[in-house]
């Protein structure tokens, strides 16, 4: 049996090879397992007796898959590891040696004898021939192989083989790993989650159908069988491998699986559900996130297709479905890579990038309507003649076959005051002027509630929802001094918020409960943030609807994808990453669905389609048909560059303190923004997501908690700097920990807010005010 053990850290320059540096047999080693550890172990720790049970296990090589050379199946990335691994030996190789690639220092022993020790980094594999006294200790039967390898900058890997040099072997290629990072961290929301209560809460709270004479809808969240087949199987399988929680991904800890989905496999959901199949009503089966590709079955019949990872969408399944118990079935693929919409979900998770997420991630539902209903609403607020006049415009999309004599009566509502109803036909559109209008803005999130029903030619509701109207303006305005700002119903405000990834150690994608996602959300708000930058991810409604009546801004990110061109920040004359037709048209379908399902929330106030250059393509393009697309609010059109004239912002990018090329001519017709900066890390024992790991913060970790805040406050007094030379708004890095990341305000599973709340509104007060 042959051990291969590779090591790579640091950089690399190319190496001459021997002739031994090349394999000359076809026979191919075998995947082998570990045991490994990050943390130094006791003394001999490399001897035949020592007890490494409690070590980790893993499959070699090791490293950080982007080192040049590396073989990598178990992702490492600290400064030093320590592996064990005990082989059987049917004979002692005729030549035996060590076929290694490091990067870079390592040491290996054998059965507790250090035979070979190594500096500096190689960027191939290479054979190390073993001198007579090493060979010697070198036995049929059980062999102990130690190895230790520490970095000191840059990737890194570690993959070592014990062989007979006369036959070098072929390398496997490396295994991707079926098993995401396994934290012990969890929020105490997810110590609560049950298949009973696994976000019970109505999922459209923006277009509610109040229950008429049935309920309307049926949560499917909860358990399901599920199963994992080649991605080349498309018949329904027989078997189930086991049940999966619903709402949470098969990847997050509570799903109950925590199972890497790769591109050559596909997932497959099951259960059952019940249903009332009635004359004169349809069956529509809801999702409100399913990543990445999916078809929809029920009772074998297919009844939709769906492409993008963060939209919902429904389908109509009245036809396929019956009385009585049905059988619904979901078939998924996700590559995550590759050309896709993913936002920060990688295959191997590192850095700023996360563990990836597939499959259902968001709820699943069952609704009844009419067979003429509203499918949507689009509604739109303006201030008219004076702060206090306003204009309320409601558009009504219906579907199904148009009833006789239909009309639309919509109501318009505060509290217990009608402040506008009427009537009309349904290819109108309702406008109303609202006298002394109480405006939405983050100290007073006034919302009026608005009903919408469908009439029959007898004045008889054939359906109905209910919805609410935030009435407010966002725009832009030059002050005395020439700079231009942020404005909200006329008034100039300065937009402080933070960065807001929205993972969670249980749920990866998924909060683990409403209730948990409120929470953050109020945090902020309480620690004096007017905005929250969503990051690269678009969250489940009710967040949105929370932040409606809360009163918090949202800049919205698109999720990002595919090629990006080279970063150029801000400097002049950025390139575009050349994409494909048909990836362009995709992007732009996501990015469509995610405005047409957002635009009746008040509190988004800025779309941003790109973040620093990823996935960065036909910039202007893209950019023109968002202003196009929704006028009302403003356009961020590359978080961090790279910078193209078109919507309302600039923004720059700085760590860890927030800087701007204030003299740069090209954004003196733009509002100024630092759209990221900070990132002051600060590891907090018992609640990181892997302690063994380098946590890592921008500008090195500070060495207590009163430093921390220190350099904390230092960013934000240059922010009112900024702010007085013509900044208008900022975005701290970031709401919470999120896996290695360890610069969040609050710990990844949210038990710990690393400065009060009541301290940090109090920093905040004189940049908001």
């Amino acid at each position: 049996m042959t051990l291969v053990i590779f090591v790579m850290l640091g950089g690399w320059f190319p190496q001459s090879r021997s002739l031994a540096d090349s394999p000359t047999s076809s026979t191919t080693l075998q995947e082998t397992s570990w045991r490994f550890t990050t943390k130094k172990p006791r003394a001999h720790w490399y001897e035949v007796g020592f007890d490494d049970s409690r070590w980790a296990q893993g499959v070699g090589g090791f490293g950080t898959r982007s080192t040049p050379g590396a073989r990598v199946s178990t992702q490492w990335n600290t400064d030093d590891i320590w592996l064990r691994q005990s082989v059987e030996l049917d004979a002692v190789p005729a030549q035996p040696a060590i076929y290694m690639h490091h990067d870079e220092d390592a040491e290996v022993y054998l059965n507790g004898k250090k035979v070979l020790a190594v500096t500096g980094y190689i960027d191939h594999h290479k054979v190390f021939p073993l001198d007579a006294d090493a060979a010697a200790v070198i036995k049929k039967g059980s062999n102990l192989i130690a190895v230790h390898c520490h970095q000191s900058t840059g990737g890194q890997s570690i993959d070592v083989h014990l062989i007979d040099a006369n036959h070098i072997p072929k390398l496997p290629k490396p295994k991707r790993n079926t098993i995401p990072f396994k934290s012990d961290l969890i929020t105490k929301w997810g110590e609560q989650v049950t298949a009973e209560n696994a976000w019970t809460e109505y999922p459209r709270p923006a277009l509610a159908r109040p229950r008429l004479q049935t309920p309307s809808w049926t949560n499917l969240n909860g358990h399901w069988d599920y199963a994992i087949t080649g991605v080349d199987q498309t018949e329904i399988p027989q078997k189930w491998d086991g049940e999966i929680l619903v709402p949470f991904a098969i990847e997050s800890r509570l799903s109950g699986v925590q199972r890497l989905l790769s591109d050559s496999e596909a997932l497959w959901y099951h259960r059952t559900f019940q249903a009332d199949v009635t004359q004169g009503e349809r069956l529509k089966l809801n999702f409100e996130a399913v990543d990445y590709r999916c078809e929809v079955f029920v009772n074998g019949t297919s009844v939709g297709k769906h492409v993008g990872g963060s939209n919902p969408f429904s389908l109509d399944i009245t036809d396929a479905a019956k009385s009585g118990e049905n059988q619904l079935v979901v078939r998924v693929e996700d590559e995550t890579e590759g050309s896709q919409i993913r936002g920060k979900q990688v295959i191997h998770a590192h850095g700023i990038w996360y563990t990836q997420v597939s499959g259902i991630w968001q709820t699943v539902w069952l609704e009844t309507v009419a067979e003429r209903h509203i499918d949507d609403l689009k509604i739109h607020s303006a201030i008219t003649a004076s702060p206090d006049q306003a204009k309320v415009t409601v558009k009504v999309d219906l579907a199904g076959k148009p009833v006789a004599g239909e009309k639309v009566r919509i109501s318009l509502v505060d509290g217990d005051q009608l402040i506008s109803s009427k009537t009309f036909n349904t290819d109108g559109v309702f406008i109303t002027d609202v006298s002394d209008a109480k405006l939405w803005s983050p100290d007073s999130p006034h919302l009026y509630d608005l009903s919408v029903v469908v009439l029959d030619a007898s004045g008889n509701a054939i359906d109905e929802v209910q919805s609410y109207v935030g009435i407010r303006e966002v725009g832009r305005t030059v002050d005395k001094d020439g700079h231009h700002r942020f404005t909200l119903n006329g008034e100039t405000i300065f937009h402080l918020g933070p960065l807001d990834q929205g993972w969670w150690p249980d749920g990866l994608l998924t909060p683990p409960s409403d209730e948990g996602m409120l929470y953050d959300i109020e945090v902020l708000k309480d620690s004096g943030f007017n905005m929250i930058r969503k990051h690269i991810k678009v969250e489940p409604r009710r967040y949105y609807y929370h932040c409606d009546r809360i009163g918090m801004m949202v800049w919205q990110d698109q999720p990002s994808g595919g090629k990006g061109p080279p970063w150029t920040r801000m400097r002049a004359n950025p390139q575009d990453a050349d994409w494909s037709d048909p990836d362009h048209d995709q992007y732009m379908v996501e990015i469509e669905r995610m405005i047409d399902d957002l635009e009746n929330h008040p509190s988004i106030v800025v779309w941003v389609p790109f973040n620093e250059a990823w996935g960065q393509h036909r910039t202007m393009e893209v950019g023109k048909w968002t202003v196009k697309r929704d006028p009302s609010r403003l356009v961020n059109i590359a978080s961090g560059g790279n910078f193209w004239p078109i919507g309302d912002i600039a923004d720059h990018h700085a760590y860890p303190h927030p800087n701007f090329p204030l003299n740069d001519k090209r954004f003196d017709d733009y509002i100024k923004v630092v759209g990221e900066f900070g990132g002051h890390g600060y590891p907090v024992q018992g609640h990181l997501w892997d302690a063994n790991r380098d946590n890592w913060g921008y500008g090195g970790l500070p060495k207590t908690l009163q430093e921390f805040k220190d350099r904390y406050i230092e960013s934000m007094r240059r922010l009112e700097v900024l702010k007085s030379n013509g900044i208008a708004g900022g975005v701290y890095t970031q709401t919470t920990d999120v896996e290695g990341e360890i610069n969040g305000l609050m710990t990844y599973d949210r038990r710990v807010l690393k400065i009060p709340a009541s301290e940090l509104s109090k920093i905040h007060a004189n940049l908001v005010k």
